[in-house]
């Protein structure tokens, strides 16, 4: 199909978050400042991306993520097939190393523009659907017992069936804070414990000896992301399955945690592994060795989100409790339509493409870059 890229537009947006913001292991947030590209080929037809960058999870910042995109990348792509997301992205990789976030936001537009070409959905150009509705995973702070308890049970009240809860800096505290979550929720929620790579290994063996009465779904990077070695131990010293996050970030960091038996889930992002392609190689290679996947990135914006729904509802690997929960976390959205995940799952959305809409309006009320 005759496509050449023809007009690329990135912009800065920063739009508040809910409440007081959101504190883990790294940072409080109080607004989510993003990037977002939109393409345009010859025929006028465009694609949108959208990449969301967080502190402690992106190797840069969106600032640089936001400069990269302007000015290195956007004119490497300039005058591409973007039906050839191969050249695409060999072009990208040969020009700038890592920027893998940056690089996602150009071939998630990409795979937007060649599927509303083609008028269908993005999961059917990444193979086809295997479930008609997705659910979502709720979320609890690093909070008193009390408040956690509270948190959690009107998650579940309102439709949620799984929840991550952050842990870090006692894990005497941590285990009172899941504690009282279970207590609240009953045994039909699935508990996550989210560390944030905050815990020596001596305290994450610890922690996970804890956590085991509490019927824990999975134990998320307990340890330094460098530590395969260290969190390996802690794997094998818990029946709690252990998850890695920061320790995942490309297709080399993948195999060494498949190596180390260091993870029986892994989390993978859209955003942070670089596009659909990269992701989509990353689960089925995870898949192979046998672990599971779980899909989401907490703060993504609308075209982000529905990007990331989109990719998990491909595969049988994936776990239930979709992570991508970032349209509850923002008060506004750039999109036309705001995502509603507030009953802790949706019909699968559908296309042409993502399916999604920019709201220019709002573009330019939250621009900042």
């Amino acid at each position: 199909m005759n496509s050449t890229i023809t007009k690329i537009e990135v912009y800065g947006v920063a739009v508040p978050l809910v409440g007081p913001g959101f504190k883990n292991a790294y940072v409080t947030k109080t607004v989510q400042k993003s990037a977002i590209v939109k393409l345009t080929d010859t025929d006028g037809f465009i694609g949108l991306g959208n990449i969301d960058p967080s502190p402690g999870y992106s190797a840069e910042t969106i600032e640089q993520s936001l400069a990269v995109l302007k000015n290195v990348l956007a004119p490497v792509v300039q005058g591409l097939d973007p039906f050839n997301i191969h050249e695409l992205l060999e072009k990208m990789n040969r020009t700038v190393d890592q920027f893998y976030d940056a690089k996602a936001a150009i071939e998630m537009a990409c795979t937007d523009l060649i599927c509303r070409r083609l008028g269908i959905p993005v999961y059917t150009y990444l193979g086809g659907e295997q479930v008609k509705e997705c659910r979502f995973n709720a979320w609890i702070g690093i909070l008193p017992p009390d408040e956690a308890a509270t948190e959690a049970k009107k998650w579940f009240d309102q439709g949620f069936r799984s929840a991550k809860v952050k842990v870090g800096g006692n894990i005497s505290a941590d285990r009172d804070r899941i504690a009282a979550i279970r207590e609240a929720v009953g045994p039909s929620m699935s508990l996550r414990a989210d560390a944030n790579a905050g815990y020596s290994v001596e305290d994450g063996i610890a922690l996970a000896k804890l956590l085991e009465p509490f019927n824990m779904q999975l134990l998320e990077q307990p340890v330094a992301a460098e530590d395969l070695l260290g969190m390996a131990k802690v794997r094998a010293s818990t029946s709690i399955p252990i998850m890695a996050d920061e320790s995942i970030i490309d297709f080399a960091s993948l195999i060494s945690v498949i190596k180390a038996d260091a993870a029986d889930i892994v989390k993978l992002k859209v955003m942070k592994q670089g596009g659909f392609l990269n992701t989509r190689r990353m689960l089925e290679t995870a898949a192979a060795a046998g672990l599971k996947i779980v899909i989401g990135h907490g703060f993504g914006l609308g075209i982000n989100t529905v990007a990331e729904i989109m990719l998990a509802a491909t595969s049988p690997h994936v776990i239930e409790g979709l992570e991508c929960v970032g349209p509850l976390k923002t008060s506004d959205d750039i999109v036309t339509q705001k995502l509603d995940l507030s009953h802790g799952s949706i019909k699968l959305p559908g296309g042409p493409g993502l399916g999604v809409e920019l709201d220019l309006e709002k573009i330019e009320k939250y621009q900042f870059s």
